[in-house]
C-alpha cells in the first residue's frame, strides 16, 4: 500500500488536494463567498429603493393629509340644525311659515334637551378639520346654525346657547343689517367677539342657481368684505339661500375664499362634499323629543 503513495503521479495529486483544502479553510469568509456577493448587493438596493419610494400616505400621519371626496363622504355626519325665526306664533302665520318659526319656550327646551343629553356644540372650523383631516370631535357633536340675521338670534338664541356653554353659527344677510327686527352691525360684532361664528348668507337672499356673472361680486364678495370689516375676521363659510345650490356655484365660492358651504337636506355632491354640507330645519312643530329623533334619523349614515 505504501508503495502506491511513493509513485510521483500520486504524490502530485495529493499535493494539489492539500493546497486547495488549505486555501478553502484558511481564507476569510468574504473571499469564500465572493461568488454570491452580487446577489446580496442587489437585495440591499431593492430594499433601499422601496424605502425611498414608499407612498406619502404611508410615511405621513393620515390626519395631516387632506381627504378626498370619497373619504369625506364616508365619515359619520355631524348633526346640524338650521333655525330661522325664534318667536311665538301669531294668528296670521301660515301652516308653512310655522315650520320655520320655533317658539321661544320650545327653543329653550330643545337646547336644554340637547345639553342634558350630553351633546357638545362645534363650529365650522372643527367640522372642516374633521372632514378634511379626520381630527377628533367632542362626544355627541352638534352644530347650531341661524339664517337671515333675525334680531331674535341675538336676543333669544345667543343667551340660551350661552346658558349651556354652546356656540353657534350666524349666517348674515347683509342687506338687512340695522333694519327693524334684524340685527345691527354692533350686535353681529358682539356675537363674533363672544366666540360665535359669522358666515355669509348673501346680500339679499337671492337664489344662487339663478346668478349670472355680474351677481357674484354683489351677492358674495361685497357681503364677505362687509362682514370682515364688522368682525375683524375672515368670512370663510356660506349658507345657500333656501338651501338651493348647483355645481356652477362651487368654483365661484372657492374663488372668493369660501372654505365650505351649507345647504339643507338634499344629497351631498359626490365631488364637493365640503360645499354641500347637509343641515335640517328645526321645525316649529317639533317637541324636544321629536327634534332628537329627527337628528338621529337624518344623520345616522353617511349619505
Amino acid at each position: 500500500m505504501f508503495t502506491f503513495f511513493r509513485r510521483p503521479f500520486v504524490l502530485i495529486v495529493l499535493l494539489i488536494v492539500l493546497v486547495a483544502s488549505a486555501f478553502f479553510f484558511l481564507t476569510p469568509d468574504a473571499a469564500r463567498s465572493s461568488s454570491v456577493q452580487p446577489e446580496q448587493e442587489e437585495t440591499i438596493v431593492a430594499v433601499n429603493d422601496t424605502a425611498d419610494t414608499i407612498p406619502v400616505s404611508e410615511t405621513v400621519p393620515v390626519s395631516d393629509l387632506p381627504a378626498d371626496a370619497e373619504t369625506m363622504l364616508a365619515r359619520k355626519q355631524v348633526p346640524i340644525l338650521c333655525y330661522h325665526q325664534l318667536r311665538n306664533w301669531r294668528p296670521r302665520d301660515s301652516e308653512m311659515a310655522r315650520t320655520y318659526i320655533v317658539e321661544e319656550e320650545n327653543f329653550r327646551n330643545q337646547i336644554k334637551m340637547l345639553a342634558d343629553s350630553g351633546y357638545h356644540s362645534i363650529l365650522p372650523d372643527q367640522l372642516y378639520d374633521y372632514l378634511l383631516h379626520n381630527k377628533p370631535l367632542p362626544e355627541k357633536p352638534v352644530m347650531f346654525t341661524f339664517d337671515d340675521t333675525n334680531l331674535d338670534h341675538y336676543t333669544v338664541a345667543a343667551p340660551v346657547l350661552e346658558t349651556y356653554g354652546f356656540k353657534g353659527v350666524f349666517f348674515v344677510m347683509t342687506v338687512s343689517l340695522g333694519r327693524p327686527n334684524y340685527m345691527t352691525k354692533a350686535q353681529v360684532k358682539e356675537l363674533s367677539d363672544a366666540g360665535h361664528v359669522i358666515g355669509s348668507h348673501t346680500w339679499d337672499h337671492q337664489n344662487v342657481k339663478k346668478y349670472t356673472e355680474k351677481d357674484w361680486p354683489t351677492q358674495i364678495e361685497k357681503p364677505s368684505r362687509q362682514l370682515e370689516e364688522i368682525t375683524g375676521k375672515p368670512t370663510e363659510y356660506f349658507a345657500y339661500p333656501f338651501g338651493f345650490w348647483n355645481e356652477a356655484a362651487i368654483p365661484e365660492l372657492k374663488k372668493r375664499n369660501i372654505k365650505a358651504a351649507f345647504q339643507l337636506a338634499t344629497s351631498r355632491d359626490a365631488n364637493e362634499p365640503l360645499y354641500t354640507i347637509r343641515r335640517i330645519i328645526a321645525s316649529g312643530y317639533w317637541s324636544p323629543k321629536q327634534l332628537h329623533k329627527s337628528l338621529i334619523n337624518s344623520f345616522q349614515d353617511g349619505k
